[in-house]
């Protein structure tokens, strides 16, 4: 048996979704000031994002959009274990595991300071490469920085927890289930 529950997984990202919509939507600089962001920045060698020091549109919009997916998350928890469990979460983990997983890996090697696509010359190799600032060619260059990577890989740290937690619980459920079904064969 896990450790902490798959509903407990669940509820705290959720909550947490919902602490990261309140604080794009009225305070923005705090999200990119954590710790966290900016040791895994750091360390995948990350440029900082600019443009959180107000409230803007954009913020606003993924305000809501994060607010409207922690919601509708902790709805789905009030549903039946057995639907939840077996099918909905049984099937959300590990999506959501997998595409957090690409936008890892998407941010960090397709970056400015990829590992892979620089100029690999033995001096160059062994210094860091400074961060870049150029003006981005397209949407998807915005996707290169250290509060997208942090984030991303959180939300993959928690939903591959989610997903093996789901797995264990699973038995135990269609047990529960099968167990039933012989209590009302019986009584009929």
């Amino acid at each position: 048996m896990a450790l902490i529950s798959s509903t407990t997984l669940i509820s705290s990202i959720s909550l947490f979704h919902l602490t990261l919509a309140y604080f794009f939507l009225f305070r923005p600089k705090t999200i990119e000031d954590q710790a966290l962001v900016w040791v895994l920045g750091e360390s995948m060698n990350l440029p900082e994002v600019r443009g959180f020091d107000v409230p803007n549109a954009a913020l606003a919009l993924l305000a809501v959009i994060l607010a409207f997916s922690g919601i509708s998350d902790l709805v789905s928890l009030t549903m039946p274990e057995e639907f939840s469990t077996l099918y909905y979460w049984g099937t959300q983990a590990p999506l959501r595991f997998f595409l957090s997983m690409l936008l890892v890996f998407y941010s960090y090697t397709f970056g400015p300071n990829s590992p892979l696509f620089s100029s690999s010359s033995s001096s160059s190799s062994s210094t860091r490469r400074p961060h870049s600032h150029k003006a981005p060619a397209s949407g998807s260059d915005h996707l290169h920085n250290r509060l997208l990577f942090s984030f991303m890989f959180v939300e993959m740290m928690v939903w591959f927890w989610t997903w093996i937690t789901l797995r264990d619980e699973r038995s135990s459920i269609v047990e529960k289930m099968r167990k039933q079904h012989e209590r009302e064969a019986h009584s009929h």
